[in-house]
């Protein structure tokens, strides 16, 4: 549970920062980040091999764009989370993983 309440604040966070990128409020990031999970669980294993020789000949660049698709996918689905255009998907997805990967090693420092 805490892991998913932190990945609502490393959304709101990331939101903030870009400007292409809006939330309207706490309610509507719980909703991005549990759709965001479920798409990142479920769908992006499956399109990440079916790109494979894609995601192989570009070394790896490619699963970016994956990034940017499973965003701008729940961005489409969540009302309330309005993203510009592709290009702050990317960002915002690397910012995301980023603040999740710094509170993940703050509260294993912590424990």
């Amino acid at each position: 549970m805490m892991k998913f309440l932190l990945n609502t604040v490393a959304i709101l966070l990331t939101s903030m920062c870009l400007p292409g990128v809006s939330i309207k409020g706490f309610g509507t990031a719980l909703l991005v980040a549990l759709l965001l999970g479920a798409v990142n669980t479920v769908l992006r294993p499956i399109i990440f091999i079916l790109t494979l020789p894609i995601n192989i000949s570009t070394l790896g660049l490619f699963s970016f764009v994956i990034m940017g698709a499973m965003v701008l996918l729940v961005a489409k689905i969540v009302p309330g989370f309005h993203i510009d255009s592709f290009i702050w998907t990317i960002p915002f997805a690397l910012i995301v993983s980023l603040l999740n990967w710094t509170f993940s090693k703050i509260r294993k420092a912590g424990a």
